[in-house]
């Protein structure tokens, strides 16, 4: 197993707002390795999108503040570098593609001078060199005929051709780890099947580890090497995309699989919603914050927060029905022990 190029460990983020304390990521561990896609799952509010801008500390700070943790990267803690090394982080370690190419990208700029702006206060560099630096990542994610393009502003083109000028502005400083924030989400079928492919070969040729933030599972599995499934701030269930799949472990990743349509869906077969409302953040529940919307729920669900249970070295979750003790269920998976299988 390769060590991690990322980590976060224990990480609390909350916002302080006129109504209260909003805590919106609570004691998120997960590890980013070189040269992996990792997906990052949840339904909207679950804070996926927080997590990830936590990465770059890219909430503001106030009203959002750390509580607690740590952001490793190459052993590194984020949260604990001055403005400058954050600065020399954002540019050149780490890239981030924003949700809306629609609305993040500058309307009033050509794009070329936008992929420039990475170069911004770099001496070391002459301004023909930028240019051709900013045409070549152009061409790099897939851009036809990059020298037109460079001179257009963002209204000339296509939602598809300016989420791939967003992939190029991460892309420019060729960093180790890229976020993708839901690239795909304002795109059609065959545009986000095109953007996922590109990603796909760009992992290939630079080796960049790549973190996919996403609500659709269809994404997740074209793409992903493993999972990460969050809800309520906190992390359900993690492991490989195939042991999420087929070996699920909670009840809130089983009703993600079963409120989406498959290929082999009946016409008249109704697809099965979780029902009820994401938990409230300004106070979080005590035990487990899927309880209430839970089927299987217990009463010790509602008093306790479950620990995390391992089924193999990549697969573990936080569910109390995974305890000993817990009624039989179809989520029951053999537990592992200090490496070995205990059951």
């Amino acid at each position: 197993m390769q060590e991690p190029i990322l980590s976060l460990k224990n990480v609390v983020y909350s916002f302080k707002t006129y109504g209260g304390t909003v805590k919106a990521v609570r004691d998120v561990s997960f590890d980013v390795r070189p040269g992996e896609i990792l997906g990052i799952v949840g339904e909207s509010g679950c804070g996926k999108s927080v997590t990830a801008q936590c990465i770059m500390r890219l909430n503001p700070e106030p009203p959002g503040f750390f509580e607690g943790g740590e952001i490793l990267y190459k052993g590194q803690d984020v949260l604990k570098m001055n403005k400058k090394e954050l600065r020399e982080f954002r540019s050149k370690e780490i890239g981030f593609v924003f949700q809306d190419p629609m609305t993040s990208l500058n309307p009033t700029m050509r794009v070329g001078a936008q992929i420039e702006e990475v170069f911004r206060g770099h001496k070391d560099i002459s301004r023909q060199e930028v240019k051709e630096k900013a045409l070549e990542i152009m061409k790099l994610v897939g851009i036809n005929n990059a020298e037109k393009r460079y001179r257009q502003y963002p209204h000339e083109l296509s939602g598809g051709m300016k989420q791939r000028i967003m992939i190029a502005i991460a892309l420019v400083s060729q960093p180790s780890v890229i976020i993708c924030d839901e690239p795909t989400t304002s795109l059609d079928v065959t545009i986000e099947a095109q953007i996922l492919e590109l990603l796909l070969e760009l992992r290939e040729k630079l080796g960049t580890s790549i973190i996919m933030i996403t609500h659709d599972l269809g994404v997740i599995a074209k793409i992903c090497d493993r999972v990460v499934v969050m809800y309520g701030g906190k992390l359900m269930e993690r492991g490989t995309v195939d042991e999420i799949y087929y070996e699920t472990a909670h009840p809130y990743t089983k009703g993600l699989m079963e409120s989406i349509a498959r290929l082999d869906t009946a016409k008249d077969e109704r697809l099965h919603p979780i029902e009820g409302t994401p938990p409230d953040l300004f106070a979080p529940p005590v035990g487990c914050p899927f309880a209430a919307r839970c089927e299987h729920c217990m009463q010790i669900c509602n008093e306790l927060p479950p620990e995390e249970i391992h089924f193999s070295a990549e697969h573990s979750t936080v569910c109390w029905l995974q305890h000993e003790m817990a009624p039989e269920t179809s989520f029951r998976r053999p537990h592992m022990d200090a490496g070995k299988e205990e059951i």
